[in-house]
């Protein structure tokens, strides 16, 4: 995003600002401060001022909390579970990453339980992208729900059960975060260690049950 999404944002924002008769600045014209002389300024323009000091200090800035916020298995677990997203037709599947997501808990998923994954994910994203039924899904929760409507997530066991750990995951962490709010996520994170689903599970319990 950094690198490549500013002009779509560009079109994005004028386009706005046309439907609602706001002037958009020329972005190879002469940035202007407002109320401030232009004899003393630095000369530069739109595009390096909207593009250099704005988005990208903006995204720096994100890049940096984040970092700071989860660390590098945190980091990976979380970009593996985005690629069970339907949203866009599943643009994000990644079949190496979900085979990399199901080794996060080696409780649940064997060696040969791997290789049994792999082979359905070939399958299960070519059915995904022919069935109309799941072109318009939007998050993971109704993906399990429609896999379950449409008696998939027997023939696609495995990818159910990657569904339902990446949904008690999210659960957890929202019910952690609510209970040690003063906690960062990542601490609140590590009361549910990823590769031990049963203990996440009765953690989980053990928090739902509690008073908020």
């Amino acid at each position: 995003m950094r690198d490549n999404e500013f002009e779509e944002l560009v079109e994005q924002a004028s386009s706005f600002c046309d439907k609602h008769d706001i002037t958009v600045p020329t972005m190879d014209e002469e940035y202007v401060i407002p109320g401030r002389s232009r004899r003393n300024a630095p000369i530069k323009t739109n595009y390096h001022c909207y593009r250099v000091e704005i988005f990208v200090h903006v995204i720096d800035g994100q890049l940096a909390e984040l970092n700071d916020r989860f660390n590098e298995v945190s980091t990976e677990l979380l970009t593996c579970l985005a690629c069970l997203s339907s949203k866009n037709n599943f643009v994000a599947f990644d079949k190496r990453k979900l085979v990399r997501l199901a080794q996060f808990y080696p409780e649940d998923f064997s060696d040969r339980d791997l290789l049994m994954l792999e082979d359905q994910l070939d399958v299960y994203v070519h059915h995904m992208h022919s069935s109309s039924d799941f072109s318009q899904l939007e998050g993971i929760s109704s993906l399990a729900e429609k896999m379950v409507d449409k008696g998939m997530h027997e023939i696609f066991s495995y990818v159910y059960l990657l569904l339902i750990l990446a949904l008690v995951l999210s659960v957890a962490t929202a019910s952690v975060e609510r209970a040690f709010s003063v906690l960062p996520l990542p601490k609140a994170l590590a009361f549910f260690p990823a590769e031990d689903s049963t203990h996440l599970i009765t953690k989980l319990d053990s928090i739902l049950a509690g008073p908020f």
